[in-house]
């Protein structure tokens, strides 16, 4: 398959990302701590239907590392300009992890652009600080961790090796499902300057202005328009925590959903061929 590497600028910021394919757009947007790179043993399979564009989010991997504006609308702002530099006005759109709650943000802010939705192993943000009961802490103690300033920063940085390797392994049913190559482009990019900072500005918005966003489209009856399938690990640790569907039902408006067997939380690389074959069913739905 070939890749191309591309950059635009937008947003005031630049971005990297990887085009491949032909036909009607499609974007993926990856979560953390990872870049682009984890879709790519989907992208064949959904190449060979849609042109597809992969960035990289400000903050992580070879894109901009900027200081300030890592709040979801800002970040689902990068990618609506990133598509309308590209010439679409409407595109499908999935994302795993931090990229699926920008892809929820992109898809509120910009409903009538967005065909279909693909969520992966979240939940909203609000829904997990509003229930953060000893469960929910142990399960999602990174969310709670990440919000001291600085320590995050030091512990992580004196050993990012060690810190990836742990969060694959911990995270995926299959402890092998991330090989050495994977880990090794993830360290590549974790390491160059600014991406730990960014990366945990991604979750401290997360607590504070995303939080009160998602809240307050909730209490302003606000929710997902475009249809949206909802994807997760059945051994990860969010259908331990949550009763998945019934949560996105009372946050979008027409939502379907199931579990992806013999997995964790990282889908994509886990279970591709699986992954694939259920995007390629929905988004092909008219």
């Amino acid at each position: 398959m070939d890749l191309e590497h591309r950059t635009a600028r937008v947003n005031n910021i630049r971005l990297h990302y990887v085009a491949a394919g032909e036909g009607p757009p499609l974007v993926l947007l990856h979560g953390f701590p990872q870049t682009w790179f984890m879709w790519r043993r989907v992208l064949p399979a959904l190449a060979e239907h849609f042109s597809v564009y992969v960035p990289d989010l400000r903050g992580y991997g070879d894109s901009d590392k900027p200081v300030l504006d890592f709040d979801k609308r800002t970040m689902a702002r990068d990618i609506h300009e990133l598509v309308r530099s590209l010439g679409h006005e409407r595109i499908a759109l999935a994302g795993h992890d931090r990229g699926a709650r920008v892809a929820y943000r992109y898809a509120l802010e910009y409903p009538q652009e967005v065909s279909r939705l693909v969520l992966m192993d979240i939940v909203p943000t609000a829904v997990v600080f509003e229930n953060a009961n000893a469960d929910v802490a142990r399960g999602n103690w990174h969310w709670f961790f990440f919000q001291l300033p600085d320590l995050p920063e030091r512990l992580i940085g004196a050993d990012p090796r060690g810190y990836l390797e742990w969060a694959f392994r911990s995270g995926s049913f299959n402890p092998r499902a991330i090989d050495g190559e994977a880990v090794n482009e993830y360290l590549r990019a974790f390491t160059l300057p600014g991406t730990i900072r960014c990366t945990l500005a991604d979750y401290r918005a997360g607590a504070t202005t995303d939080r009160e966003m998602d809240r307050a489209d909730a209490d302003a009856g606000r929710r997902l328009e475009p249809p949206t399938l909802v994807l997760w690990g059945a051994e990860g640790g969010l259908p331990r925590l949550w009763p998945v569907m019934d949560i996105w039902r009372k946050w979008a408006k027409d939502v379907r959903g199931e579990a992806i067997d013999q997995c964790g939380h990282y889908l994509p690389e886990e279970q591709p061929e699986a992954v694939a074959e259920k995007m390629l069913a929905f988004l092909s739905t008219v």
